[in-house]
């Protein structure tokens, strides 16, 4: 399921959408809070610029909705529809879940993102 060559690769590790040989990121831990989104400016294995444009990653706040959604939903059904909490303790999970899973959210958001726009490539690493 997660094979080098599909955009789900690139989206759940992070790494190069183009050639998947490294992350995009300076960090790989996405809880160092004060560099969650640092990113490379390039990939030093194909050389793809991450940044396509200035303010490139702004369309990735409408996918960190999505991917919020998401997390939001899953919080829900786990606690009321499997552990039947009550409606206040399944709010407070679902915020609790939001901020705990915060960085990870946006850095999905971003990988999203810029895997709409560049796809993998296996001729891309420059020898």
């Amino acid at each position: 399921m997660l094979k080098k060559g599909t955009a789900l690769y690139s989206i759940i590790t992070g790494n190069c959408p183009k050639c998947h040989e490294e992350s995009m990121y300076t960090f790989k831990n996405p809880f160092n809070l004060g560099k969650t989104l640092e990113i490379n400016e390039r990939c030093s294995k194909c050389h793809t610029k991450y940044r396509l444009e200035p303010s490139f990653f702004y369309g990735a706040m409408y996918v960190s909705y999505a991917v919020g959604i998401a997390f939001a939903v899953a919080a829900y059904v786990i606690t009321n529809l499997i552990f039947q909490a009550n409606l206040q303790n399944t709010f407070i999970a679902i915020v609790i879940t939001l901020v705990v899973f915060m960085p990870i959210i946006m850095r999905l958001s971003r990988n999203i993102w810029i895997n709409f726009f560049i796809h993998y490539d296996k001729s891309a690493i420059k020898k």
